[in-house]
């Protein structure tokens, strides 16, 4: 058995495949968000296959359900959903941040990810975590908060932001992305929470829902 791991919550789309032991089979990956709807159930056939394993033995779905690409959190969301209710198994959320955290972390660290890169309205989004669990959900804050926070209490920082923090030395970034396979050994290493795969935005979303019919 294994476990499938989804994220299309970024700028990509990436599937893995993962053993029970935490072990990564195979991982697949489309570059751009253009036709994420499309590329996602080829990358999964392609996963399975390169994995010598078949859709039939997955027992369980890690799904990255953001903060990140409003359309690309609905996709994903919705596919695992659906594939899940097929295979008849565990659907999980693993959020962002999470899916950037290695397995083993010790102590207090911070996930922190850009959220809004244009001057001045640069922001970030962030989680904390001790002992590679969770003590708050993920939140977005400014740089100047953000500067705040980490210099009155100092954390071990993993993240894609160290650009949009540079000139600060007292910082170290330690480079991580997000990553379908960090969310499925997140599953497989029991370092979850069973929630369901619902979207996290942390703020409203940039796009327009549909309005509602009038009766």
């Amino acid at each position: 058995m294994a476990i499938l791991g989804l994220h299309t919550a970024g700028t990509g789309c990436d599937v893995a495949i993962v053993s029970q032991s935490g072990e990564v089979l195979s991982q697949q990956e489309h570059p751009t968000s253009r036709g994420q709807d499309a590329a996602l159930p080829r990358l999964v056939a392609a996963a399975t296959d390169a994995a010598g394993t078949t859709l039939k033995r997955i027992s369980m779905i890690a799904v990255v359900v953001g903060p990140g690409s409003f359309t690309g959190i609905r996709l994903t969301t919705a596919f695992g959903r659906g594939l899940a209710v097929s295979l008849k198994c565990p659907c999980v959320g693993v959020t962002s941040l999470e899916a950037c955290l290695p397995q083993g972390q010790q102590g207090s660290a911070m996930v922190v990810l850009p959220a809004k890169r244009r001057e001045p309205d640069i922001t970030f989004w962030t989680q904390s975590f001790r002992s590679g669990e969770p003590t708050a959900p993920p939140e977005e804050t400014t740089r100047p908060n953000l500067l705040d926070r980490l210099t009155a209490h100092p954390h071990i920082i993993y993240g894609n932001a160290e650009n949009l923090l540079a000139g600060h030395d007292y910082l170290t970034i330690h480079a991580a992305r997000p990553s379908a396979a960090t969310a499925a050994r997140r599953l497989a290493l029991n370092r979850f929470e069973t929630r369901p795969p619902r979207p996290v935005y942390v703020r409203p979303p940039d796009a327009d829902l549909p309005a509602q019919k009038s009766k």
